[in-house]
């Protein structure tokens, strides 16, 4: 039988809060998922949030082999960055990330998952505001490199919505991991 490693709230909290709080200027969007987690932030640090990460990684997979009598196997697989290229890319990464618990059949409502922004992105921007932007920016084919030729100029959006802001040597980069079956 296969399973996967389930997250707990402390590791939530790590790979989220420690890691991207103590490396990203903001936090636009996360979500946890029982195997994987999908995080959105603005940084200008990079080289040192990745070596968080990937510290979190190591000690998850250390603890979980442990546990399981079985040392050495990869644990964490498919962990990527994406730079962000355009509002649009920014807006479809904000609806991928809060809707990815509906995606893996967890919830039938986006905003009913508790380990996400989601909730605090709506009362954040409001239900009218969230649903313009649910509609120009849908995830049709998110992650299909949709994104390599979306270079485009900022588009007008509500302050409060939390649109990334220029400047700087900051990146805006997408960020998941996902555990592997053991």
């Amino acid at each position: 039988m296969y399973y996967y490693r389930t997250l707990t709230p402390e590791q939530q909290n790590e790979v989220v809060f420690d890691a991207c709080g103590n490396y990203a200027s903001v936090i636009y969007a996360w979500c946890i998922l029982p195997n994987h987690y999908h995080i959105l932030v603005k940084t200008d640090r990079l080289k040192e949030l990745r070596k968080e990460i990937g510290k979190f990684h190591g000690r998850s997979s250390f603890k979980w082999n442990g546990e399981d009598q079985r040392r050495g196997r990869q644990v964490w697989h498919n962990c990527f960055d994406r730079e962000i290229k355009s509002y649009r890319h920014f807006w479809a990464t904000v609806n991928y990330i809060h809707n990815n618990p509906i995606h893996h059949g967890h919830v039938d409502k986006w905003q009913d998952w508790p380990w996400s922004s989601a909730t605090d992105f709506l009362e954040r921007v409001g239900r009218e505001m969230a649903e313009k932007i649910w509609r120009e920016y849908p995830i049709l084919d998110y992650g299909k490199k949709w994104d390599v030729d979306q270079q485009s100029e900022p588009e007008e959006c509500d302050s409060k919505a939390g649109e990334p802001q220029p400047g700087g040597n900051q990146s805006i980069i997408s960020y998941g991991g996902h555990n592997r079956p053991t």
